[in-house]
């Protein structure tokens, strides 16, 4: 049987290669990798230099902090990336090129190198090293960080001097002082909420009354709207009563009271009250004839017994 013909591929054209884009490439490529390597190789030489001032100083190294802030800050760190390494103990770092695992690399931690970082930014390099030198620790500085800045400056001027005991002394004061004012201020706060509280108390009940006071209103105003004129009159007349009775009991009561102990002061000390009272009474009167004179209401009944007091009133 014949071999059936394979017929020939039809040839292609190849792309043209733009020599001078391709040399450009490879330039950048090169510059890329170059640059990385100068990176990290600078993280390296900065990191040995570091680990060796750690090692020889046993407190802060504002050199060593500077250069720590400095690859904090533009993440340098990242250079090493993917790197392994071995802390002071020997355990093994998965990654040296994140914050943490350089930190380790370096015999501390992230949270300490922080913590060196914050009292570079509060008290400057100058400052830092005179604290140093006159032994204040972490927890000192700690302390002095949260001072005003004038009674920072007083314990940076003592420290420049040199004399520990005298440095001491004035922190001392100065933080017992400050807490002082810290508990005052804080009593003040609590003082003032618990007026606050107080007042949301007497706002709250005042309001729980309004709205009693107003749903009573809205009862009130749906029952006359459906009550009849003769209920209507009979609950108006058993409200005027009532305020009638209230008044009279504040004549009978409280006012006549307040008589009786003038005309016993009267009769010990020989001073006449009489003129004051009649006044007094002389206004009341005033007022009911005020009253009676706008409602145009008789001056006498001609019953004996009042309207009010009649059974088929009540």
């Amino acid at each position: 049987m014949a071999r059936t013909k394979i017929p020939a591929a039809e040839a292609f054209e190849l792309p043209e290669l733009n020599g001078e884009m391709l040399t450009a490439n490879q330039n950048v490529m090169a510059t890329i990798q170059s640059s990385h390597s100068e990176e990290r190789d600078l993280v390296n030489q900065m990191l040995g230099q570091i680990q060796m001032s750690r090692a020889i100083s046993k407190f802060t190294d504002v050199v060593s902090l500077q250069k720590l802030k400095n690859i904090k800050e533009t993440k340098m760190y990242r250079a090493l990336s993917g790197q392994k390494g071995f802390d002071r103990e020997g355990n093994e770092i998965a990654d040296v090129g994140t914050f943490d695992g350089f930190c380790r690399a370096l015999g501390t931690s992230a949270s300490k190198v922080d913590e060196d970082l914050k009292n570079l930014d509060v008290f400057g390099e100058e400052a830092l090293q005179q604290l140093a030198q006159i032994g204040a620790g972490y927890r000192d500085l700690r302390k002095y960080r949260r001072l005003p800045e004038g009674e920072q400056a007083a314990l940076i001027e003592v420290a420049k001097a040199g004399d520990k005991d005298a440095f001491l002394d004035l922190a001392e004061e100065i933080i017992s002082r400050h807490a002082k004012e810290k508990t005052e201020l804080t009593q003040r706060l609590d003082e003032v909420n618990a007026d606050y509280e107080a007042q949301g108390e007497v706002m709250a009940k005042r309001s729980g009354e309004l709205d009693q006071t107003k749903m009573e209103l809205e009862k009130a105003r749906k029952r006359i709207q459906s009550a009849t004129p003769d209920d209507v009159i009979k609950d108006l007349r058993s409200e005027v009563v009532a305020l009638s009775f209230e008044i009279e009991s504040k004549v009978m009561g409280a006012l006549r009271e307040g008589f009786t102990q003038m005309a016993e002061h009267a009769s010990e000390t020989g001073q006449d009250h009489r003129e004051f009272q009649a006044d007094l009474i002389r206004q009341l009167e005033t007022t009911l004839a005020t009253v009676r004179s706008e409602f145009h209401l008789p001056a006498s009944l001609v019953n004996s017994a009042p309207v009010w007091m009649k059974t088929e009133e009540a």
